[in-house]
């Protein structure tokens, strides 16, 4: 596990990074999401020890980075954003070198590189010089490269920046492998990269954490986003939901049939001590209508309509 502590870390008279902290819990993947320019390389920086805090802790499974930086570097496994690779080295030499440096026995260096070559999909290259491979290669020798010496915890920066699509892809599915062995964090401002892969999200703005939440948890803060379809015409249903106490908004959309009546709702999440939860004001409304229920399902926040209202709260000086 990985934890920033009240974390501040500045470049001259710019702060980077105000007042962070943030858990990656073990087997998990996470997804440090923001904009460009909203702090998360510098997270990723300090989480690997590249950099020392100005202010706060960085913690590896308990052991504070700056107290032992050792220990905390041999459980992580880092891949920068632009892989540092030696160009007149064969794939095979590049591992054998870094895993060496991650203080792998000799012994086992050659079963133990082929093994990652495998993993990473790089036995057809694994004989050819590095500043012979195309940038899909190079990148799955920087994946291999941060697989050296067994890491628990895998640190990826922006890893899908600058491939073409079917590269993307391929990219994508390996994290996805590499995510049932390990725990991985790794930075991105594509939205649906981290929709498709993470268990949890961290969104960062202004150097600041505005969420952190598992994937399946985020939501708009004291709402609650319901979906209803009910048998009956729209002008008796719509006025009588909006004069409800806990509709906060209202949506029409299209039934799934014709005779039917489609609705989001935003909804106060917390119950009302004498009328109840939302559902339950619902339900007993449609009773009193008799306007038989459909649907009533809850309708989780997309990724891209939390991320706009938190990073538009804080454009705005709004607190999220």
């Amino acid at each position: 596990m990985i934890e920033l502590r009240h974390v501040t870390k500045r470049y001259g008279a710019k702060e980077a990074l105000r007042d962070v902290s943030l858990t990656a819990p073990d087997g998990c993947v996470l997804g440090l999401l923001g904009v460009n320019g909203a702090g998360k390389t510098t997270a990723l920086n300090l989480m690997t020890g590249y950099f020392p805090p100005d202010g706060g802790q960085v913690l590896v499974d308990g052991r504070d980075m700056q107290e032992d930086p050792r220990g905390c570097k041999r459980a992580i496994g880092y891949l920068p954003e632009v892989p540092p690779l030696y160009d007149e080295m064969t794939v095979r030499e590049f591992l054998a070198f870094v895993a060496r440096l991650r203080e792998v026995k000799a012994r086992g260096i050659p079963a133990h590189i082929r093994d990652i070559a495998g993993l990473c999909g790089l036995e057809e290259v694994f004989h050819r010089p590095l500043g012979k491979l195309s940038k899909g290669f190079r990148q799955r020798v920087g994946f291999a490269s941060a697989l050296c010496g067994d890491p628990p915890t895998l640190i990826f920066d922006e890893p899908t920046v600058g491939l073409d699509p079917r590269q993307v892809v391929e990219i994508r599915e390996l994290i996805r492998t590499l995510g049932k062995t390990h725990s991985v964090i790794f930075s991105s401002h594509m939205l649906s990269e981290v929709q498709q892969l993470c268990s949890q999200v961290v969104i960062l703005h202004r150097g600041r954490v505005v969420k952190q939440a598992a994937l399946g948890e985020l939501s708009g803060g004291g709402e609650l986003l319901l979906r209803l379809e009910a048998a009956g015409p729209a002008a008796r249903l719509v006025p009588a939901l909006k004069g409800l106490p806990c509709v906060r908004r209202l949506r029409v959309t299209q039934g799934s049939r014709p005779d039917l009546t489609g609705c989001v709702l935003t909804c106060d999440a917390a119950p009302d001590p004498a009328r109840g939860d939302a559902q339950t004001q619902i339900f007993r409304l449609l009773c009193a209508l008799d306007m038989p229920l459909r649907l009533l399902a809850p309708e989780g926040d997309s990724l891209e309509e939390v991320f706009l209202r938190l990073t538009r709260g804080e454009e705005e000086g709004e607190t999220p």
